[in-house]
């Protein structure tokens, strides 16, 4: 079992930055790629960015040039810098993670952080 928590959504203008925190709990050392999703009201989830344990990054058309997805391994931490924001990027910011242990293969999810940019 992985056990995920969300921090930093907020309130943001059009335009500012934000950083989003994701820490990790539990068997940790299961995780493989690690990402963040979201959801905006009437829509279904989908991928901002995700990131491999060997730390490769990939993003989103409408994240790219303007996010970046970070990894602390160390600290079990997962980051999402967001700059330029939008507010067609407003939603619940989810962060996922995808477990291989034994050749089993899970997805857990964490609870979710609102992020709300006013225009």
């Amino acid at each position: 079992q992985v056990q995920l928590v969300e921090s930093g959504g907020g309130l943001v203008q059009a335009g500012d930055s934000l950083r989003l925190s994701c820490l990790a709990s539990g068997l940790t050392f299961s995780i493989k790629t690690m990402g963040w999703y979201r959801q905006a009201p009437g829509k279904e989830r989908e991928l901002v960015a995700q990131i491999t344990s060997t730390g490769t990054p990939t993003y989103a058309e409408f994240a790219k040039g303007r996010s970046t997805i970070s990894r602390d391994i160390a600290e079990d931490m997962l980051y999402l810098q967001m700059d330029s924001l939008k507010p067609e990027d407003a939603g619940i910011y989810y962060c996922g993670a995808h477990t291989i242990v034994a050749g089993k293969e899970n997805d857990y999810w964490g609870q979710g952080t609102q992020v709300t940019v006013s225009s």
